[in-house]
């Protein structure tokens, strides 16, 4: 018999909690962001319940209103320097961090990934992203349009790949009596001359425990979807309808097929937010907590950054006229999916609260059991192959997780009770990639 298909499960560490202003709720140790020992705590906590991976994200602008926007926009934590402090205290648990190909290096970024997954003994993941802000840090005028950074997203990938298998598994001989400490005949250089890159190689690491770093990918525009297909061993997405989900997956398992590569070897985890309590009148409760610490004045000025709209004369228990909408594929995905809940008739304040709790993914308020219904359901359906675990306040949310939801996916035999392997790849069921020598 088969081994049944399991879960994987990673945890979005956003510090001050996945709900909007919920760092405004006491206990929140708000006073202690961008500091490592929340973090570490943090994480301590996921790995002590078995969760594959924490996943920083990360960006590279403070933004267009820095006096509006919500704390849990900014990079507290910049994800290599934590990742590798992490990977000091923790033992298990994967660590994945964001980093841009837009304004980042090829080479740079390789060594950084590297060295992480040299240092936590192969638990490294890379989510690429092409950045949606940032120009004015880098020299730029303005944000390069997507197609323009997806061009470049797909090259720099390449390029840091050919530069993690630029050693052989076995280049390191350690050969005292002779002096020769790598075989140079199993270093290569890399030559790569691209329309965008000319980088020589090889790297001057050598090659990690996991070959290359897990790579994620988030984006389920066009342009996402064809980088994730071809170069992802997992995909961020935000699904919060089930019929859609199940679509988007089979969707995307077909492209990688058509790629040449093993669809089954492509995880897809949507987003989920839980707001849980042992009974359903208290996830009632806490729901009402956090949203009546959501601060309306800046949630209209967060509406109105999302969707490039000026809604000074919406009131809030009024909708969004439709005249504000645009039909533009590249305004994103998530527009369109808040351009539906438009047309469902949402008010300008139900649209706060809405995207306080999902900023486009999927959220509940349930019971451990409720929860764990739908996520199996959507799980046994084919719409995902594990979710991100977005906890709704820290560091209470990772608590409500780790002590009342992952025991109730395991008892049903839906979640490991332990770690299958020592690296990110073996817990996330993936392949590990050869080196130059055996392609």
């Amino acid at each position: 018999m088969a081994d049944k298909r399991m879960m994987n499960l990673t945890v979005f560490m956003l510090a001050p909690g996945y709900h909007f202003d919920s760092w405004r709720m006491e206990g929140s140790r708000a006073e202690e962001l961008g500091h490592f020992e929340l973090v570490r705590d943090l994480t301590l906590k996921a790995e002590s319940a078995k969760l594959d991976a924490v996943f920083f994200g990360d960006v590279v602008s403070l933004g267009p209103k820095p006096g509006t926007i919500d704390v849990r926009t900014s990079g507290f934590n910049e994800p290599i320097t934590s990742l590798s402090a992490l990977s000091a205290v923790t033992k298990n648990i994967g660590l994945i961090g964001t980093m841009s190909t837009t304004y980042g290096n090829p080479y740079v970024t390789a060594r950084l990934l590297n060295g992480l997954d040299n240092i936590s003994g192969g638990r490294a993941g890379w989510n690429i992203v092409t950045s949606g802000q940032g120009n004015e840090n880098f020299g730029l005028d303005e944000h390069p349009a997507p197609e323009v950074r997806y061009a470049r997203a797909h090259e720099f990938v390449e390029v840091a790949k050919e530069l993690w298998d630029s050693w052989s598994d076995d280049a390191v001989v350690t050969d005292r009596e002779n002096g020769v400490w790598a075989d140079i005949n199993k270093i290569r250089p890399i030559d790569h001359e691209g329309p965008l890159f000319k980088v020589k190689g090889p790297l001057n690491m050598r090659r990690s425990p996991q070959g290359q770093p897990v790579l994620f990918q988030a984006g389920s525009s066009g342009l996402g979807m064809d980088l994730g297909t071809s170069v992802a061993d997992a995909i961020y997405t935000a699904q919060p309808r089930k019929e859609e989900a199940i679509r988007f997956y089979s969707e995307f398992k077909g492209m990688v097929k058509n790629k040449g590569r093993d669809p089954e070897k492509v995880k897809i985890f949507p987003g989920i937010m839980p707001i849980l309590g042992k009974t359903m009148a208290e996830a009632e409760e806490l729901a009402q907590v956090l949203a009546d610490h959501v601060h309306l004045g800046q949630g209209r000025a967060r509406m109105e950054t999302t969707l490039k709209m000026d809604l000074s004369k919406v009131d809030y228990d009024e909708p969004i006229p439709a005249e504000y909408w645009k039909d533009d594929p590249s305004l994103g995905s998530r527009y369109q999916i808040l351009r539906q809940r438009a047309a469902d008739g949402f008010t300008l304040r139900e649209f706060i609260i809405e995207t306080a709790r999902s900023s486009g993914h999927q959220w509940m308020i349930g019971t451990p059991d409720m929860v764990a219904d739908r996520m199996i359901d959507w799980f046994d359906a084919r719409a995902c192959d594990g979710f991100s675990l977005n906890p709704a306040f820290m560091p209470g949310g990772v608590d409500l997780l780790c002590d009342l939801l992952i025991p109730e996916l395991q008892e049903r035999g839906y979640y490991k009770k332990e770690y299958i392997g020592s690296t990110l790849r073996e817990n996330l069921g993936l392949d590990r990639p050869g080196a130059w020598d055996t392609k």
